[in-house]
């Protein structure tokens, strides 16, 4: 018996019960949505980390006191660093383009009737550089703003709305702690970092102001720097770190009392995590799979039952115990591939559907869809083997008596 007409018995016999196929395939259906929504969504949140990183800055470089294992504030009784460090690095590291210090406290800040803590940020002209950040409305402070330690700053978005809702805040002047500054720029939306902070939740104000005026001295909680190019990154973190060892008089041997980061660390610190949750995930929705395929071995066994009779007939006029065993076979087969086919459409679907409420991007996983066609119809082989094989050895006597 040829191949296509064992195709077309299969195909006959399926479509007679077809409400029972269709309930048979379930399990596979399930399955495969699972394991395709879960690394779509894997991928998807790959890709929003890699933006949300890449949104920091271009080729930025953090140098912290203390040696933190993450991002985050100094570590306490640890020295910071001086303005003295950072021209020392300017002159001295070839590849680096751009150094500036940070200071940061959340402050309580004051526009007419409206107040809000805020982050407040001390820095120089140049780490709107880094940040490649610029303002919709208004301008970014200056080199001179810096020099005369100018009482002005820069407000991010949503600041603006809940310091000045309905209305231009240029030139307006605010109360940040007790200093009072004017409003020269608004920044642009950056929205959620990967760390689901709000980055527009924010005022910018020159380090020399915020130096002498809210933390009055000169010490520098953070160097922020941007390496000339990407592929001298990791010459530009080399370089500061040798001039703060000199600095900090620190003896060769001994453990840095400084850390210099890059985003690139952080991003592949996340998108491991990400990959080994996805990949935990995936798993259990592949048990599904397995569950699937036992359902299919169940249904193959009762049709077995159900076509004892046919068997005996189709094995008295002349088939052969393979052809018994190929058309039990591919029916199985095609169960699972049918699942596997409308499990696909669905993962597919539902990761579209969750990656824009949950605001990530969407991102199709090339290289999952077909393993896990693959694996529905291994699974309808596997489990479709055992039924195939007691179909294929009734004994055809037994078979035509059989009611």
């Amino acid at each position: 018996m040829t191949l296509s007409s064992t195709l077309g018995l299969a195909i006959g016999a399926l479509h007679r019960n077809r409400m029972r196929s269709l309930l048979t395939t379930l399990g596979i259906v399930i399955g495969v949505a699972a394991v395709v929504m879960m690394q779509a969504m894997g991928e998807g949140a790959s890709a929003y980390v890699g933006e949300a990183i890449s949104g920091l800055g271009t080729n930025m470089l953090i140098a912290q006191p203390g040696a933190p294992r993450t991002f985050g504030p100094p570590m306490f009784g640890v020295p910071l660093f001086t303005i003295s460090d950072i021209e020392l690095i300017k002159r001295q590291a070839w590849d680096v383009s751009d150094i500036v210090p940070s200071n940061t406290r959340t402050l309580r800040t004051v526009a007419g009737p409206n107040n809000r803590n805020v982050n407040v940020n001390g820095v120089t002209a140049e780490y709107f550089n880094i940040r490649e950040w610029g303002v919709s409305e208004g301008r970014l402070f200056t080199q001179e703003d810096d020099r005369q330690a100018a009482a002005v700053c820069v407000i991010g978005q949503t600041v603006r709305t809940a310091l000045f809702p309905n209305e231009d805040p240029i030139g307006k002047e605010m109360r940040v702690h007790d200093v009072s500054c004017r409003v020269i720029g608004v920044m642009e939306a950056k929205g959620s970092s990967a760390f689901g902070q709000d980055q527009d939740d924010i005022i910018f104000m020159p380090f020399a102001t915020f130096s002498r005026r809210i933390t009055g001295n000169d010490r520098v909680g953070t160097i922020m720097a941007s390496a000339a190019s990407e592929d001298r990154i990791d010459d530009a973190k080399d370089e500061i770190t040798a001039i703060l060892r000199h600095r900090r008089h620190i003896l060769p041997g001994e453990e840095d009392d400084f850390a210099v980061r890059d985003p690139r660390e952080v991003q592949a610190l996340l998108q491991t995590v990400t990959g080994i949750l996805t990949m935990l995930l995936a798993g259990v929705a592949a048990v599904s799979l397995v569950v699937g395929g036992i359902g299919i071995m169940n249904i193959m066994l009762v049709s077995v039952t159900e076509r004892t009779r046919e068997i005996g007939i189709r094995l008295a006029v002349g088939a052969r115990t393979g052809d018994i065993l190929t058309q039990f076979l591919v029916e199985a087969t095609i169960l699972s591939a049918l699942g596997g086919v409308i499990g696909i459409g669905a993962g597919l679907g539902g990761a579209y559907g969750v990656a824009h409420v949950i605001h990530i991007p969407y991102v199709v996983p090339v290289a999952a869809i077909p393993v896990a066609f693959g694996v529905s119809v291994l699974i309808g082989i596997v489990f479709g083997v055992f039924p195939a094989r007691r179909a294929s050895h009734l004994n055809p006597l037994s078979a035509l008596r059989f009611e």
